[in-house]
């Protein structure tokens, strides 16, 4: 009976830590200030009304010359996402992460649709301003997701926004969501950023432990 009573507190407490506005404030705007966050970028009007907005930022010791090659050649079936390639695989998503650029993957062009594994919705390019901002919409509308970068001389500031439009969820699709798929999130991206961050610097390696991102 204890341990029951144990079970049922620890989830209780698991939800409330999901729902508290501070922590799902920081799992949304990991590694990104107030202003970033709240600022617009180019595209958001493409999802005009999101349910779910995520803005995560990384700082880069490097020209965004040399962070694009990295962005424009991601992809499922192309560079991968510089995350844990063998959870995305679990899900079909066909991603081997690069750790050289591939010239192949470098003429990116608005318009261009990159399939995302073989189920997925694919995901179309909406906006490419070289070294500046990457917007990739899926086909299905729901979701846009972009990439921002900022001359802050002699480097980088990165950003990458989510924008997630879908019908009211229900309550247990939105516990879900809370518990799960937006920590979860957070896990997957800050792996990329970082993995962007070490290949544009030339250092290739394991992310550091889970901190304030810079």
């Amino acid at each position: 009976m204890n341990r029951r009573w144990l079970g049922v507190g620890t989830a209780a407490l698991l939800v409330a830590v999901a729902y508290a506005p501070p922590a799902r404030r920081w799992y949304l705007t990991y590694g990104a200030t107030a202003a970033e966050a709240a600022r617009p970028l180019p595209g958001d009007d493409l999802v005009p009304r999101p349910r779910v907005q995520s803005t995560r930022a990384v700082t880069i010791n490097a020209a965004p010359e040399a962070v694009w090659p990295w962005l424009v050649q991601m992809g499922s079936g192309r560079a991968g996402a510089y995350t844990y390639d063998w959870i995305e695989n679990l899900f079909g998503l066909d991603m081997h992460s690069s750790d050289v650029i591939l010239p192949q993957f470098q003429d990116l062009s608005t318009g261009d649709v990159l399939p995302l594994g073989t189920d997925g919705p694919a995901m179309r390019v909406e906006i490419c301003d070289p070294a500046r901002t990457l917007a990739l919409r899926s086909t299905d509308g729901a979701w846009l997701w972009t990439f921002q970068l900022d001359d802050r001389a002699p480097g980088t500031r990165l950003l990458s926004r989510n924008r997630i439009s879908v019908p009211d969820p229900t309550w247990v699709r939105r516990l879900v969501d809370r518990l799960l798929m937006e920590p979860g999130s957070l896990i997957m991206e800050r792996r990329m950023l970082l993995g962007i961050k070490q290949r544009a610097e030339g250092r290739v390696g394991m992310p550091r432990p889970l901190t304030r991102a810079t």
